[in-house]
């Protein structure tokens, strides 16, 4: 399909042991022949690794190891060659030009995995499972990546696919040809039952997708109240370091301050807020209001009160602003007298904690696993849309599935109901790239590492 040869550094250029620049294309194996000194690599086998020098003319340029990898059995099922340099910045940018220089082109982000969709050796969700592998910071999200890699999802759409397949092409032969009395014919019924089945199963995909979608992007944290109530001392003990600075000193947190850990397999992304109060004070004033805007885009909001104290007009303003947003209210300093009432409230999470003692927080944890349902998070279980624009189109053929059944309860001709039925097809072949546009491929591999 593709003409020219491309080719890129795949791994970080700095001082590193080594440096791998990866070729791919028609002409691979012969271009990086014609600098290499060594064995004549247009007539060694596939799959092996072959010790020589990198030279520019005369002049060798560095030790190598070069990988030959022939057509099919590649990652982008074109000739893929690998040098395996010394991980200088010199050698890996010389090694690099000479290519160029040769007559490779520099690849695009993402370019290899594009051409490895593009010559049919992967799907879309295998491509963005790649992706997703690459930026995994937690173990379920590892596990989540490779069984999109493994295909895994690929595999349970196209049983979705399958059984539209085999409904639709009746429909066809049962329309086109009626005079065939020998082939099966598809009634209502049959036709009734596909669309139960599939609505049940995709429902069933979709919500159990949307609850995951926290293994890959995890939990973007806020934490607010007003100040001195030991949000910042919340931080650190979630941290484990004294990422924050905490003092008895009103508004000492001034910006917000963010921080991540790996919080029972998943990221939790903390950030803990200027202290929300009224002030005169134009640096605090403009910290206050970044707060404020960050409650919107926060998938769990920690609201700290002093549990040894009595709401204040403070309080109660923050209160009145999550009052809607489902968060945990954390009654802090546990260890004092408590004199704090929430009678007037309905608030579905209130957790009472401390930072003195060494468990002092493991209330709000288990909270947090609780509100998430993380424990509910089936360890063998990876098989599932892992995006917006997966889902997108699964919500799609959903809809297209309830026309369908719409039209079959108000007894509208078969042909009308497959009309509906082949759309849900097009949907879920949209989540696989059965059906792609150049516009679609760009957005999608700008975003991957060029190299890879």
């Amino acid at each position: 399909m593709f003409n020219d040869t491309i080719t890129a550094i795949s791994t970080k250029l700095g001082n590193s042991a080594i440096s791998i620049i990866r070729v791919s294309g028609k002409d691979s194996i012969s271009l990086v022949n014609s600098i290499f000194r060594g064995k004549d690599l247009t007539k060694v086998d596939s799959h092996t690794i072959n010790y020589g020098y990198i030279k520019d003319g005369k002049e060798d340029i560095d030790e190598v190891l070069v990988s030959i990898m022939k057509s099919p059995r590649t990652y982008t099922k074109e000739d893929i060659v690998e040098i395996n340099c010394h991980g200088g910045v010199s050698p890996t940018l010389k090694i690099f030009e000479l290519l160029q220089e040769k007559g490779a082109r520099k690849a695009e982000p993402g370019e290899f995995t594009k051409r490895a969709f593009l010559n049919g050796r992967i799907d879309l969700t295998e491509a963005e499972a790649v992706m997703d592998m690459i930026n995994s910071k937690t173990d379920r999200s590892r596990k989540e990546a490779l069984s999109g890699i493994e295909g895994n999802l690929r595999k349970y759409i196209t049983t979705f696919r399958n059984k539209l397949k085999y409904i639709l092409a009746n429909i066809e032969v049962n329309i086109d040809y009626p005079e065939y009395y020998d082939i099966e014919e598809i009634t209502k019924e049959d036709i009734k039952k596909v669309i139960e089945e599939l609505e049940i199963d995709l429902k069933e995909l979709i919500k159990k997708s949307e609850e995951r979608q926290i293994i890959k992007n995890g939990i973007k944290t806020v934490i607010i109240g007003r100040p001195n109530v030991g949000k910042s001392s919340i931080l650190n003990t979630l941290l484990k370091e004294d990422k924050a600075i905490v003092t008895d000193i009103e508004g000492t947190t001034r910006d917000i301050v963010e921080g991540s850990i790996i919080f029972d397999g998943i990221e939790l992304s903390l950030i803990d807020t200027a202290g929300i109060r009224e002030t005169d004070n134009i640096v605090e004033k403009i910290g206050v209001e970044k707060s404020l805007s960050l409650i919107d885009d926060a998938n769990l909001i920690i609201v700290v009160l002093n549990g040894n104290e009595k709401l204040t007009e403070n309080d109660i303003y923050i209160l009145d602003k999550v009052k809607d947003k489902n968060p945990i209210i954390v009654l802090n300093k546990n260890d004092l007298e408590q004199k704090i009432d929430l009678k007037d409230y309905k608030f579905k999470h209130i957790v009472s904690t401390n930072t003195k003692e060494i468990n002092g927080i493991d209330s709000l944890k288990e909270e947090i696993k609780k509100m998430f349902k993380l424990n509910e998070i089936e360890e063998d279980d990876y098989t599932y849309l892992t995006n917006d624009r997966q889902l997108f189109y699964a919500k799609k053929a959903l809809n297209n599935l309830n026309d369908a059944k719409t039209s079959f309860n108000n007894d509208e001709p078969i042909d009308i109901i497959e009309i509906d039925l082949k759309s849900v097809f097009e949907n879920l072949g949209n989540i696989t790239g059965e059906n792609y546009s150049e516009e679609l491929l760009d957005e999608l591999f700008a975003n991957f590492c060029v190299g890879k």
